[in-house]
């Protein structure tokens, strides 16, 4: 068991490093805890965030279904403790697809859900109405697993913006979404008054003693000072490879470049109280036929012509009196290098909106219109599985919490739960040995990645 005195740096101050901060002095009563970031906390790639969260996860176990159920418990924990502070809602994600092959997909996922423990399927195949539709304001209901549509007339009753072609619909309920900045400050807050210090600066280098960490040195405005540490958690966000690759680790992580638009629905198209919307087809974007000869007969555009994958996804942001819509559309899966500011997103507004407007054509009065969204985004962190590394690495005393993905701000919870049980050396959940960086030293556990499937990303 380690001893309570032991001091322990974390380095960012992202959702990561804030929830580590918040369940080692809130939950686990650490009490010489550091949080070390040179930014603002919340500042890089946490506030770029959706501010989603699921249950309703893929894999060929039900680790993240576990863990992410536990992440909920906890922002549900914090919820009720603040007053809903962090105006954390149950609307649910709805999967929808015009391709009736897609039913038995999504009767089969959903099945695979409640196997692992996300809740019962309801599938609903007739016109007899016994579907419940989700609570526009907070979190308190009693559903959970997914409702699976099938019968065109429940579709078109519930869901009357949705293309007229939909002709199946998979609603996950333990899922909605949340302020990202106001639990991320309300974990922050809870944790300084638990003792937590926060000191501005980067980590500049390691110092060790008998084969372990003994400090660390911190570079900041006023130049570098010596830390003392017992142990030590990474939580750098997208700069984990290079500062990884600083002490000697070889991380098998790779950076992608997501973005996302937002814009004023000033027509309610999305009405405000719709769950996040996610279309599964691929998609040819719609465009005029004029449109498409132009950027067909040109090289550099022909691109635009050509299928797209599905997945595009947007929700309402914001409450019943305001307009803000936000769509992602992740059509480019690729390693990227992490480079701040972002490049320039060339057509990515008018693609994620085009693209959303197959599965909403309301939407198209607004390409229409030649709007002009506002473009943010990051870095997604991942591993080839798309799960994140939390626990320690082969440094004694170094520890990490990351490679979070798109999925940090659902994670926070349970992610600084685990990482604080594995560095205070307390009873693991048993979903833990699925996030251990040791896990690529399992042969079967490799071989098994070749046939992984859907990592869960949108």
């Amino acid at each position: 068991m380690a001893h309570s005195s032991e001091r322990i740096v974390i380095c960012g101050a992202g959702i990561a490093g804030i929830a580590a901060a918040y369940h080692l002095t809130v939950r686990h009563g650490a009490r010489d805890v550091v949080l070390v970031e040179a930014e603002n906390p919340l500042s890089m790639t946490s506030d770029k965030s959706t501010e989603a969260y699921r249950n309703w996860w893929p894999g060929p176990d039900p680790a993240m279904t576990q863990f992410m159920n536990r992440s909920i418990d906890f922002l549900e924990e914090i919820a009720r403790e603040t007053g809903n502070r962090i105006n954390l809602n149950r609307r649910g994600y709805l999967f929808a697809s015009g391709d009736p092959a897609k039913a038995q997909f999504l009767l089969d996922m959903a099945a695979l859900a409640e196997r692992h423990g996300a809740g019962p399927l309801r599938w609903h195949d007739t016109a007899r109405d016994t579907y419940v539709p989700a609570p526009s304001e907070g979190f308190e209901t009693p559903l959970s697993g997914a409702d699976v549509i099938t019968n065109r007339g429940l579709i078109a009753r519930h869901f009357p913006y949705l293309a007229p072609e939909t002709c199946v619909v998979a609603h996950a309920r333990r899922a909605g979404w949340l302020s990202a900045q106001q639990l991320g400050m309300a974990m922050l807050e809870r944790a300084r008054e638990n003792g937590l210090k926060l000191l501005r600066g980067r980590i500049a280098g390691i110092e060790t003693a008998g084969g372990r960490i003994s400090g660390v040195v911190v570079e900041g405005v006023d130049g570098k000072q010596a830390l003392p540490a017992d142990k030590l958690i990474l939580c750098p966000g997208p700069m984990l490879k290079p500062l990884a690759a600083r002490l000697g680790l070889d991380l098998p992580v790779f950076a992608e470049r997501h973005r996302k638009i937002s814009f004023a629905d000033t027509l309610h198209v999305i009405p405000r109280a719709a769950p996040m919307l996610i279309w599964l087809d691929a998609q040819k974007l719609p465009w005029s036929e004029e449109e498409r000869e132009i950027l067909a007969g040109d090289p550099a555009t022909r691109w635009l012509t050509e299928p797209f994958p599905g997945g595009v996804h947007g929700r309402p942001d914001g409450g019943a009196s305001a307009s803000t819509v936000l769509l992602l559309y992740n059509y480019e899966s690729r390693e990227d290098e992490v480079v701040f500011p972002l490049p320039d997103p060339g057509p990515y507004g008018e693609i994620a909106l085009r693209g959303m407007s197959t599965m909403v054509p309301g939407l198209k009065v607004y390409v229409a219109k030649g709007v002009r969204p506002y473009i943010d985004g990051g870095y997604y962190i991942k591993t080839r599985e798309n799960r994140p590394l939390i626990g320690p690495t082969t440094i004694p005393g170094v520890f990490l919490s990351a490679a979070y993905s798109g999925f940090g701000i659902m994670a926070s919870g349970a992610g600084g739960d685990l990482i604080a049980r594995h560095v205070l050396e307390k009873e693991l959940p048993p979903y833990a040995s699925a996030f251990l960086l040791t896990r690529y030293e399992d042969r079967a556990y490799v071989a098994r990645l070749a046939d992984w499937g859907d990592g869960g990303q949108l």
